[in-house]
């Protein structure tokens, strides 16, 4: 009806501006009245707006269907053990397509006799599925440093590394999830009074983060 007779919409406008313009210019109170609510409207002082706006009603909320992975960036700490020894880790992921993502991650074992920093650059293979819980499996290479303690009289060691393993994230909301990881680690290296190569055979399990976030097109 409307896109029918355009007229009518101006005549509409016309008359409630006639009506609105006295009630403004003499009635002193609804002025106040719309001030008044401008300033039940704006924020209070100290308010903080959600970096993601779809989770201020419901912070634990997921959008339906698969998890979206494509060109989401991660970021997260995590704790673990390397062996029997504590381990803390930091990655930086980056998934290009729905499937495949890559992440670097810097690892420090500080045990008290021999200590080890970990550099690693993974490959991270998964299938996205509906719901909260996402399985992976990831592989990667990298270096580690072995600093002897005080104790011991030697220089520090830099042998290669090599990871396979999984894991499960369990999405807490849109852009956050806990992540628990299972890796085996072959670290390969020269031994000091010997001929050849050496491989030590080591389990790493961490708990960590992922804060992710999507990077626009």
């Amino acid at each position: 009806m409307i896109a029918a007779r355009p007229g009518l919409v101006w005549i509409g406008v016309a008359l409630a501006c006639a009506f609105a313009a006295p009630a403004s210019a003499d009635g002193p109170d609804s002025s106040a009245t719309a001030s008044q609510g401008d300033e039940a409207q704006a924020p209070p002082p100290g308010h903080l707006e959600h970096l993601v706006p779809e989770l201020a009603g419901n912070s634990y909320r997921l959008e339906p269907g698969v998890r979206p992975y494509l060109r989401r960036l991660s970021v997260g700490p995590g704790v673990g053990v390397l062996g029997d020894q504590r381990l803390f880790v930091l990655r930086v992921g980056f998934s290009p397509s729905a499937w495949l993502g890559y992440e670097a991650s810097i690892g420090h074992n500080p045990s008290p006799s021999v200590q080890a920093i970990l550099h690693r650059f993974s490959a991270i293979v998964r299938r996205p599925l509906p719901g909260r819980f996402q399985p992976y499996a990831t592989a990667g290479y990298g270096m580690t440093i072995v600093l002897p303690g005080r104790s011991l009289n030697a220089d520090p060691v830099t042998k290669n590394a090599l990871t396979i393993g999984g894991g499960l994230e369990c999405f807490v909301r849109g852009d956050l999830a806990l992540r628990a990881e299972m890796l085996g680690m072959t670290v390969i290296g020269r031994p000091q009074y010997a001929q050849g190569l050496a491989t030590y055979d080591y389990r790493e399990a961490t708990l960590a983060l992922a804060f992710y976030r999507t990077l626009d097109q």
